[in-house]
């Protein structure tokens, strides 16, 4: 009797999303999920580095509608050494003041999206970045 071959399972990437809007991370977990991504939403917290932990997750979003906000979340991202490297996707109402603050840090692992934005937008990015982690 003859096996059928097993199809390789894929490992379904977690993203936690931040965004201190809740309509619009509602409508990006959606879009997200709908391309093959797992998604936590939670709204602006101080303690990202505990929920990326907690959450387990792969990559993170950070749409906040005062681009200082996720600026402060991302440098307490990267002041720990253990997501140096997690792959950030910032969404900014503001992009030539978020890029040259990205610059001015030498951000690595990290991609800007204007707004407006679309999921797509947003799981291309986060297709591109997680592909360097393997």
């Amino acid at each position: 009797m003859a096996t059928q071959p097993t199809a390789p399972s894929v490992r379904v990437r977690r993203i936690l999303l931040i965004d201190d809007t809740p309509e619009i991370a509602e409508l990006l977990t959606y879009a997200l999920r709908d391309r093959g991504f797992e998604v936590v939403a939670s709204g602006f917290a101080d303690s990202v580095n505990d929920l990326i932990v907690e959450q387990r997750a792969d990559a993170l979003v950070l749409d906040c509608s005062v681009y200082n906000m996720s600026e402060s979340l991302f440098d307490a991202l990267r002041d720990d050494p253990n997501f140096a490297a997690l792959p950030v996707v910032i969404i900014s109402d503001t992009p030539e003041l978020a890029d040259k603050s990205l610059r001015e840090r030498n951000a690595e692992n990290v991609l800007l999206i204007p707004k407006p934005f679309t999921g797509s937008q947003v799981a291309r990015a986060l297709t591109e970045l997680l592909a360097t982690r393997g």
